[in-house]
């Protein structure tokens, strides 16, 4: 089980174990914010609820700039893993300018792509294909990008993870 820590000022940070979770609580570093009451932690002397979201009590200070490092599973996260040509479900990605033609590995330039999109298109651009993107490859932004662990969210996270309208 997995708990999602939120820094004081409620932005997401990382995902930990709730053994780690609860022992941030146990040392008053954090706060629990919603527990699991099906799945409770017992001990000899003690009974806890076993957290699900926790928030820390100190506002704690992120060294690194705000960029989101590219990978494969972040652009196909990005695009709700979606091609980004035909919609369907998408397995690869692709350069929509071709790396053979200086296409750059940038966030701009890649899409989730299914298998059939990505080799019908080689190393031709979607203009010189008739194609037009579904997407508008771009950097991800938002609070729940920059959390640690989070690529696999639990539902009781949602509420902690969508931007406030």
């Amino acid at each position: 089980m997995r708990t999602l820590v939120l820094n004081a000022g409620f932005e997401p940070l990382a995902v930990v174990s709730f053994r780690r979770a609860l022992m941030l609580v146990m040392n008053n570093k954090a706060t629990v914010i919603k527990a699991d009451a099906e799945h409770p932690i017992e001990s000899t002397s003690e009974f806890f609820e076993r957290p699900t979201v926790i928030v820390l009590t100190r506002y704690v200070r992120i060294p690194f700039a705000r960029r989101v490092p590219l990978t494969r599973r972040g652009v196909l996260r990005r695009d709700s893993q979606s091609c980004g040509y035909c919609g369907k479900a998408a397995n690869t990605i692709d350069h929509v300018r071709p790396k053979s033609r200086g296409g750059a590995d940038s966030w701009e330039n890649l899409v989730a792509c299914c298998f059939r999109c990505n080799n019908i298109k080689g190393d031709r651009t979607p203009a010189e294909m008739g194609w037009r993107l579904l997407v508008n490859p771009r950097m991800p932004s938002g609070p729940s990008w920059f959390a640690v662990g989070i690529e696999r969210r639990d539902e009781a996270w949602e509420a902690f993870l969508t931007p406030a309208a």
